[in-house]
C-alpha cells in the first residue's frame, strides 16, 4: 500500500482499515488482496468532465477482465466537495449508466466526506458508514456484486451491522479511523 499519489494512498488506507478492517463491506476484501480495485483520481472541475471521466470508467471496465479488474473508484477531490452537489450530481451519473446500455450490468456506489443518508443528521454516527476521505464513484460490476450476495449467509443484515459497528466506535477510534473529518 505505498502509492506514490497520496489521494490514492489515502484512499486506500480507508479501504483497509474502515471498510475492510471495520467489514462494512464484506465483499471488499478479497478484491484489495488481490490487487483488483482501479483507483483512479479525477482532475475534473466541472460535472461535464467527470461525466466523459465516468463513462471511460464504464469502458475500461468492459475491455478489462474481472480477474485483472473487479471495481473501480473515481476519486474527487477538486470537485463535488458539498455533498448536495455531490448527491445531485449522482442523478446524473445513473442517468449516464441507463443512457449508454450499462444497467444490470454496473452499479454506481457513493462515499463522501460529508455523506448523509435521508432522514438523519449530519452528525448522526451512521454516516460514517459512507464516508470517505474524498468524494467517490465506486463502479461495481453486477455479475460481482450478485456473486457475492449469494455467497454471503444474510445480505440484509449488512446495513443494520454496519450501523451498529460504527456506533460502538469510541471518540478515539473514529478520530483514528476518520481523521480527514476532525481537521
Amino acid at each position: 500500500m505505498t502509492d506514490s499519489d497520496p489521494v490514492i494512498a489515502q484512499v486506500e488506507r480507508w479501504l483497509q482499515d474502515v471498510v475492510v478492517g471495520l467489514n462494512l463491506c464484506p465483499f471488499a476484501r478479497k478484491p484489495l488482496r488481490a490487487g483488483q480495485i482501479r483507483f483512479v483520481v479525477s482532475d475534473a472541475t466541472s460535472d461535464e468532465v467527470l461525466l466523459e471521466e465516468l463513462q471511460d470508467e464504464f469502458q475500461v471496465l468492459d475491455r478489462t477482465s474481472m480477474e485483472e479488474v473487479e471495481t473501480s473508484l473515481l476519486i474527487l477531490p477538486t470537485h463535488l466537495q458539498d455533498f448536495h452537489d455531490y448527491n445531485y450530481f449522482l442523478e446524473e451519473a445513473e442517468w449516464v449508466l441507463k443512457r449508454q446500455g450499462y444497467e444490470g450490468i454496473y452499479q454506481i456506489a457513493s462515499f463522501h466526506p460529508h455523506y448523509q443518508f435521508a432522514d438523519t443528521a449530519p452528525e448522526d454516527t451512521e454516516n460514517l458508514t459512507n464516508r470517505a476521505p474524498y468524494p467517490i464513484l465506486h463502479l461495481l460490476r453486477e455479475e460481482s456484486l450478485e456473486r457475492g450476495l449469494r455467497n454471503y449467509p444474510d445480505p440484509d443484515s449488512i446495513p443494520r451491522n454496519n450501523i451498529l459497528r460504527v456506533e460502538s466506535l469510541s471518540d478515539e477510534e473514529k478520530k483514528a479511523l476518520f481523521p480527514y473529518l476532525f481537521t
